[in-house]
């Protein structure tokens, strides 16, 4: 355990208000920065975290651009909509801000200023692309091609989405216009640049060497491979008309490339926040007892350890952080979360079908956290750690204790008798707890931290199953008592080891015991120190239940959304099969197309397509063998109008000869459809021409 209260700065990535946040955002950074804010502070430690809406990130003009709205409509709504997710998911910001309130502005105008003035950047005109027919010089994401590195062909101009990469849009191949469509022409222009190269010596000093075994391995590897392939002059200025303008002369339409600008937002929000609480903020950020941390995910690795360091270090008055505990992406049901292709869980529609359950959502994303690869959210996995592990362990621990302390005591803590060995030894591993939780939380591993608070509630489930109050209150009350008493020790613990990761919960917990009127000084350490935690005589409310049941029905109906959203994606990929071979007139007129009912339908053994249909063609009544089987069940054809080539030579189809073929039309959602003449006055055997 820390022996004096320290100061923490802990930032979170500032998220693009181009669209709401969805779950990848919430496993890969907020949910882990909150959950670490929430346990410094319990530790009587001083934290500022702070974060942010980034709202000059080219992802904001092409969402306007779409929209036909301006940029400024653009973030005042999303900035709106993310800021409200995070409080309803309980991510503690003691300041969530934006990067276009003023205090930000004049913060990133005066840092880069301090630094030109300085000498710190250097000036070279560059070809950059240019689309011609759009009139504008290309910003990093206006720019798609094939990815140098991995090949993928949809890469940004400044990173590639599918590896990681981050590069130059020169280094594109087959680079395109994404306003246009238009391969761009190269045109020079004047623009400002942060020369990396001269601080690749200190980098390489402060991170290979000074780093290599406290920060996590994927971090250390993108750092220390950009590093080994040599760093390169950074432009730190756009050709924009969306940003903060660079406030120096002969600098008229440019702005502060996004990635200058917005990590700067992390010192104004702690200057905003400092304002408001009438504290100083200049410690939170140049003092060298502060411990620093940036929360992020591995596509932002290179900007948090390597430009804004060496952006700090050009200023020279600001620490560095101490560490970057950047996580893996998280996939959706096997597929990547894409905001472009509504394919995610939205945090503000998930809040709509499942009101109040905040908790268990954060407990499923920390339980399969990014950590170190890759990793999948599935609906299933959701149900099941919910119904198996909070309802059954953590929620059944809870219920026994509070409803037999209720039925027993009338919900006063009971006084125990002399404690037995087995009570010893529950409580005895107890007190360890907190100390391998901090253990786990220190070194940014938070599932296996979850995870030992569960195995708390396991220990309560296990000591419960073992001792049997409800059999023992029949013939020894003195030692039922003393079971209730050391199960409500454990149901204390529960409340407070909790808070950083199911915050609703631990607040729900903690009004059941009436935990304002216990006599608990610094809860966390308390666990470990004191030997009673909630003493006897003390009343505790009525139960209710922390966790309900995630039935089937709820899952199918996440299920089916995702799979409307999947055929929505393809039928907007798609596109009509190309022209065939052109044929004469006279090859047409020999086609002859009648109306037909259908009078019979039966599947074909064996088969998954085929229906065995009896068709009235006005000429006849025929058999017709068709493959609509996947797209309509037999009784649903019978006394359909349909369209029938009847001049079509049979053909044996499994045994039976089929006289002539229903035409079809495919709908964009993949199912069959009739071409059915509408009008009722239309009889069987009507030539169609």
């Amino acid at each position: 355990m820390q022996n004096s209260p320290k100061r923490f700065t802990i930032t979170a990535a500032l998220p693009y208000t181009n669209g709401p946040v969805h779950i990848g955002h919430l496993a890969g950074v907020y949910v882990p920065a909150d959950i670490y804010s929430r346990f410094q502070r319990l530790q009587g430690n001083d934290v500022a975290f702070v974060c942010g809406s980034d709202e000059h990130g080219v992802p904001i003009t092409i969402k306007a651009k779409k929209e036909g709205i301006t940029p400024q409509q653009v973030v005042d709504k999303y900035h709106t909509i993310i800021k409200e997710s995070f409080q309803e998911f309980g991510i503690t910001f003691d300041n969530y801000s934006r990067t276009s309130a003023k205090i930000h502005h004049n913060t990133a105008s005066d840092f880069f200023e301090k630094l030109y003035e300085e000498g710190k950047f250097i000036e070279q005109t560059t070809e950059q692309f240019y689309d011609q027919e759009a009139n504008q010089f290309l910003a990093d994401r206006f720019i798609i091609g094939t990815c140098p590195k991995c090949g993928f062909e949809e890469s940004y101009g400044d990173q590639c989405e599918s590896c990681g990469t981050s590069h130059n849009a020169t280094d594109l191949i087959n680079p395109k216009s994404s306003i246009t469509g238009n391969t761009p022409a190269l045109k020079e222009t004047k623009h400002w640049f942060l020369p990396l190269d001269k601080y690749e010596p200190w980098l390489k000093e402060w991170i290979v060497e000074g780093h290599k075994k406290d920060w996590k391995s994927n971090v250390y590897g993108q750092c220390k491979s950009w590093i080994d392939d040599g760093l390169r002059p950074r432009a730190v200025t756009r050709d924009l008309d969306w940003g903060i303008p660079v406030p120096v002369e002969g600098a008229d339409g440019k702005v502060l490339y996004v990635w200058f600008d917005a990590p700067i937002g992390y010192i104004s929000a702690t200057k905003e926040w400092a304002e408001k609480e009438g504290k100083d903020w200049e410690p939170y950020w140049k003092d060298v007892d502060t411990k620093m941390l940036h929360f992020i995910g591995k596509d932002n690795i290179v900007f948090h350890c390597i430009i804004f360091p060496s952006m700090l270090k050009a200023e020279g008055s600001y620490i560095l952080p101490e560490n970057v505990p950047a996580n893996e992406f998280l996939n959706l049901e096997g597929n990547k979360i894409s905001t472009s292709k509504n394919w995610a869980v939205w945090l503000h529609e998930y809040l709509q079908d499942f009101p109040n359950q905040q908790d268990v959502l954060r407990y499923v994303l920390t339980a399969n956290a990014p950590e170190t690869k890759d990793n999948d959210f599935t609906w299933a996995d959701f149900q099941a750690r919910n119904n198996n592990e909070l309802v059954a362990v953590f929620g059944n621990f809870i219920n026994r204790v509070v409803v037999l302390t209720n039925k027993y005591y009338n919900g006063i803590v009971p006084k125990p008798a002399s404690l037995s060995e087995v009570d010893l030894k529950i409580l005895s591993e107890l007190k360890a707890y907190p100390k391998v939780i901090e253990s786990s939380l220190e070194r940014y591993r938070f599932r296996e931290a979850q995870a030992e608070l569960m195995n708390v509630a396991r220990l309560g489930n296990k000591y419960l199953a073992d001792e049997e109050p409800w059999k023992k209150v029949k013939t020894d009350e003195e030692r039922t008592k003393t079971i209730m008493y050391v199960s409500l020790q454990i149901a204390v613990a529960l409340a407070v080891l909790s808070e950083p990761f199911l915050p609703f919960t631990s607040t729900k917990l903690k009004t059941m015991l009436c935990f304002s009127e216990l006599d608990i000084e610094s809860v966390w350490k308390d666990i470990s120190n004191k030997d009673v935690l909630i003493p006897p005589a003390h009343q505790i409310a009525k139960g209710d239940l922390l966790f309900s049941k995630i039935e089937d029905g709820q899952v199918q109906q996440q299920l089916d959304k995702l799979e409307a959203t999947k055929k929505s994606n393809e039928m907007m990929n798609s596109s009509p099969e190309p022209q065939k071979d052109t044929i004469q007139f006279d090859d047409f007129t020999k086609l002859d197309m009648r109306v037909g009912t259908i009078l019979e339908a039966e599947k074909m053994a064996k088969t998954k397509k085929l229906l065995i249909l009896k068709v009235d063609t006005g000429i006849d009544v025929r058999t017709i063998v068709s493959g609509i089987a996947e797209s309509f069940s037999p009784e649903e054809v019978i006394g359909k109008k349909v369209t029938v080539l009847v001049n079509l030579a049979p053909r044996a189809l499994r045994g039976v000869d089929s006289e002539g073929m229903i035409l079809m039309a495919e709908a964009p959602d993949g199912k069959l459809v009739f071409l059915n003449p509408d009008d009722e006055k239309v009889s069987n055997g009507a030539s169609i021409s």
